[in-house]
């Protein structure tokens, strides 16, 4: 069985060279703003879907549920700050969106690397902080039951889906 952090490690890859490729768009801004607009929210697309929905949705409704299950303490700390940031980057892409909708481009680029820096920083906690935690509480049975969980999470919103996002990534 699959150890479920070395698959949120991989999905975190997906995501930051998903974000390095918004931040290679920026010539488009000057060059071609109708292309900027369109690619813009196809990631605005991805970072929903593939990173909030995908990704987040194994964070918040299984494996912080089930660490705060373990060790209560971690609910009030690092837990909740990773819950809050999700929170806030629905919001920081809502923002993006409109701007990017509205035709305030550059704006639209300036909020994106704030999303940018922040998700890479909520990353890197994760993957050194709180996947390591995860991987000293619980058991390899346990573990072992968290990436049946990630599957069966994976698979009700659609493998193919995923699949397709990870492509139009790379």
């Amino acid at each position: 069985m699959a150890n479920p952090v070395d698959l949120l490690i991989q999905e975190h890859e997906v995501i930051t060279k998903a974000l390095n490729n918004v931040l290679n768009l920026k010539e488009l801004i000057q060059s071609d703003s109708k292309k900027f607009q369109t690619e813009l929210n196809s990631y605005i697309h991805f970072f929903r879907n593939y990173a909030d929905n995908f990704h987040h949705q194994k964070e918040e409704r299984i494996l912080f549920v089930q660490m705060n299950d373990k060790q209560n303490h971690l609910s009030d700390g690092i837990i909740k700050e990773m819950y809050d940031n999700h929170i806030v980057f629905r919001e920081m892409l809502a923002e993006i969106e409109k701007l990017n909708n509205e035709s305030k481009f550059d704006e639209a680029y300036i909020a994106f690397e704030e999303y940018y820096n922040a998700l890479l920083d909520h990353i890197a906690v994760e993957d050194f902080e709180i996947f390591q935690i995860a991987l000293s509480i619980f058991s390899k049975e346990e573990l072992d039951k968290l990436s049946f969980q990630f599957d069966d999470n994976d698979r009700n919103l659609g493998l193919d889906n995923k699949k397709s996002m990870e492509d139009m990534v790379n």
